[in-house]
C-alpha cells in the first residue's frame, strides 16, 4: 500500500486521522481480523533534478512492502500490513526538512530514505524533534551520524567507508596491472557530496604513491563540461577521479568521448551513472570501460536480477537505487518486529542494539554503532564491460576480472 504525501496538508493530515478514529469505533472483532496498517515513510525526490533516483528508490521500496504483506505483514503486530507514505524532497534540503514534518504529522511510525546528503541532513534534523525512527538509505556525509541524533541509522557506508574500500582496490587494479597509473585530476561537484570526498582523496591518494595534479569543482546543476575537459586534456591524467551526481557524470563522459580525452581509465567514487544502466544503454561508448566504487546489490543474489526485472517491466532503467531501498524497508519491518510496538522508543532500541538481515546489499548481517552507522555496509566495485555492469571487486562478489588500462 502507498500513499503520496507531496506537501500534504494539514486538512488531509486532519482527514486521515478521522478515518482512523472511524477504524477504532468498529467492532472489536473487525478490528481483530483487520489490524491498522503501520504507516512507514519513504522520503525520496519525486520531482527536482533527482526525480529519476527517486522513482527508482520508490520502486524497490513498493516491492519490498508487497513481499511483506503477503508474507502476512508484521507478524509481532498481530500481522498489520505496511502502508508506504510518499514525501517528496523535490530535490532540495529545505522541502525534505518540510516533507519529514508532513510524514510525522501522518502518524508514520519511522521515515527511510533522503538519498543526497544535503537532504538527509536536514530531514534527519527534522525527524530528531519528533524522536522519530530514521533510517538514511543511501546519502554518505559522515556528518548525518556525528552529530549525536538518537533516532538516526544509516544503512549504506559512509564517505570514509566507502573510501577506504575504493583506494584499497584502487591499489590492487594499479598494482596487478604493473602499476602504470601515478597521477590523478580529481573532478568533483562543489556540494556537500563531491567536496567532502575530493577532500578525502587529497589526502589519502598521495601517502598511496599516487599524484594528485588538479582538482577540478564544478556546479550542481552543471550545463556544459568544456572548460573542465579542456583543462583534463592539457593535463592529461592517467586516472579521472569523479564524484558527481547523474546528469553531470553523464555530461563528463560524453564530453571526454567528444573530445577524445582517454585517461588509462575513469574510477569514480559513488559516481552516479557509472551504476545506472541508463548511461550504459543510452550512450554505451562514453561509458564503457568505467569503473565506479558504489552501492549495488550483491550480484549472486537470485533477488537482485528480479529487482531488476521488475524496473525494466515498468520501462525504466535499473540502478542501486532500487535494491538498496528494498533493503531498507525489509530492515525497518524486522525492527517492527523486534520491537514488537510501533513507540518510537522501541523501535529505536532495536536498531540500536539488534543485527538485521540486509536485503539484497551485500552486508551480510548489518549492526548499527553507537552513532547509528551500519558497521557492515560495504561498497562495491563495478565496472561497464561490453554493455553491462559487472562487479569487479571484492571477489566473493565479483563477475568479471577488471579491464585497466581500459584506454591502451
Amino acid at each position: 500500500m502507498t500513499n503520496k504525501l507531496y506537501g500534504q496538508s494539514r486538512r488531509t493530515v486532519l482527514k486521515s486521522g478521522v478515518a482512523a478514529a472511524a477504524v477504532l469505533a468498529a467492532p472489536g472483532i473487525l478490528r481483530a481480523q483487520s489490524p491498522a496498517p503501520v504507516k512507514v515513510g519513504l522520503l525520496q525526490p519525486i520531482s527536482g533534478a533527482f526525480a529519476l533516483d527517486g522513482d527508482l528508490a520508490r520502486i524497490g521500496a513498493e516491492q519490498a512492502v508487497k513481499e511483506i504483506n503477503e508474507a502476512g505483514g508484521i507478524k509481532a503486530l498481530d500481522g498489520a500490513p505496511i502502508e508506504l507514505v510518499v514525501g517528496d524532497s523535490r530535490s532540495n534540503a529545505e522541502a525534505g526538512a518540510q516533507a519529514t514534518e508532513d510524514l510525522n504529522a501522518a502518524g508514520v511510525a519511522g521515515v527511510l530514505g533522503g538519498f543526497a546528503s544535503g537532504i538527509a541532513l536536514t530531514a534527519t534534523q527534522a525527524a530528531s524533534r519528533y524522536n522519530l525512527p530514521y533510517i538514511v538509505d543511501c546519502a554518505v556525509s559522515d556528518t548525518i551520524t556525528q552529530r549525536g541524533l538518537k533516532n538516526t541509522f544509516r544503512f549504506n557506508p559512509n564517505f570514509s567507508m566507502a573510501t577506504d574500500t575504493a583506494l584499497k582496490n584502487l591499489v590492487k587494479l594499479n598494482d596487478d596491472a604493473g602499476k602504470p597509473a601515478k597521477t590523478v585530476a580529481l573532478v568533483h561537484e562543489d556540494g556537500l557530496f563531491g567536496s567532502g570526498l575530493a577532500t578525502i582523496m587529497k589526502n589519502r591518494l598521495p601517502e598511496l604513491g599516487f599524484e594528485i595534479i588538479e582538482t577540478i569543482s564544478h556546479p550542481t546543476p552543471a550545463r556544459d563540461m568544456s572548460n573542465v575537459v579542456l583543462r583534463l586534456r592539457s593535463l592529461r591524467p592517467d586516472l579521472v577521479i569523479p564524484s558527481m551526481y547523474y546528469n553531470e557524470f553523464v555530461l563528463l563522459a560524453r564530453t571526454m568521448q567528444q573530445q577524445r580525452v582517454k585517461p588509462m581509465g575513469v574510477y569514480a567514487v559513488f559516481g552516479g551513472a557509472a551504476s545506472s544502466y541508463r548511461f550504459v544503454n543510452e550512450f554505451p561508448e562514453a561509458a564503457e570501460g568505467v569503473m565506479d566504487c558504489n552501492h549495488w546489490g550483491d550480484p549472486k543474489n537470485p533477488k537482485s536480477a528480479e529487482l531488476k526485472t521488475i524496473v525494466e517491466e515498468q520501462g525504466k532503467f535499473y540502478a542501486y537505487n532500487t535494491p538498496i531501498n528494498y533493503s531498507v524497508v525489509k530492515v525497518f519491518a524486522q525492527a517492527l518486529e523486534k520491537a514488537g510496538s510501533t513507540d518510537k522508543e522501541a523501535i529505536i532500541e532495536a536498531l540500536s542494539t539488534q543485527e538485521f538481515e540486509s536485503g539484497v546489499m551485500p552486508y551480510g548481517m548489518s549492526k548499527f554503532d553507537e552513532t547509528g552507522q551500519n558497521t557492515s555496509a560495504l561498497p562495491l566495485n563495478t565496472q561497464v564491460q561490453g554493455g553491462d555492469i559487472n562487479v569487479i571487486y571484492p571477489e566473493e562478489f565479483a563477475q568479471a576480472t577488471p579491464v585497466f588500462p581500459a584506454n591502451k
